[in-house]
């Protein structure tokens, strides 16, 4: 996945100077609400999540994660993009966003960016999973053409999910 720019946002690839941001993103409140805890306490434990997460996706799948910056200051607010599960037929759309990348239509802008550079790359469905209580999440998923399938339990102790879905029928599977 190359990088990607809309009319207010710059998409691109993760790298170490974006350690601090990656740091306080993951331990915003909301975050560990509905993504969860992954264990980065310092700059240190960024910097490894950065390689092993997103920079290890995109060498595995050619695609993965992209940091999300606003154009006219190339502040980061938030992460967007595509990942690749093990037991998934098909990538899946995660986003995540500061407080102040919330509210004014920046996450759904660079959400159906991905969802249309991942048209560009022939993928003809695109899954998305969130908690059945994270409203904000849903309702982007919906205006950018996801639709609910199904509850999801990656195992029987994990917790319930709401799998969604995107087929695109121009692309042939």
């Amino acid at each position: 996945m190359s990088p990607i720019t809309t009319p207010r946002l710059n998409l691109r690839l993760l790298d170490d100077n974006d350690a601090a941001f990656i740091l306080e993103l993951l331990n915003d409140p909301d975050w560990l609400k509905y993504i969860g805890n992954r264990g980065v306490n310092n700059l240190d434990d960024a910097r490894n999540f950065i390689q092993q997460g997103p920079l290890a996706m995109k060498q595995k799948h050619g695609f993965c994660m992209l940091r999300v910056g606003l154009k006219d200051k190339d502040q980061a607010i938030g992460l967007c993009g595509l990942l690749q599960r093990d037991n998934l037929p098909h990538p899946d759309l995660g986003f995540a966003f500061l407080p102040a990348g919330r509210g004014a239509g920046l996450a759904t802008e660079a959400a159906a960016a991905v969802v249309e550079q991942a048209d560009k790359d022939g993928r003809p469905t695109l899954l998305a999973f969130c908690l059945p209580d994270n409203q904000g999440s849903i309702k982007l998923l919906k205006r950018i053409g996801f639709v609910f399938k199904s509850e999801y339990r990656q195992t029987p102790d994990d917790e319930l999910l709401h799998l969604y879905q995107r087929d695109n029928p121009t692309i042939q599977a």
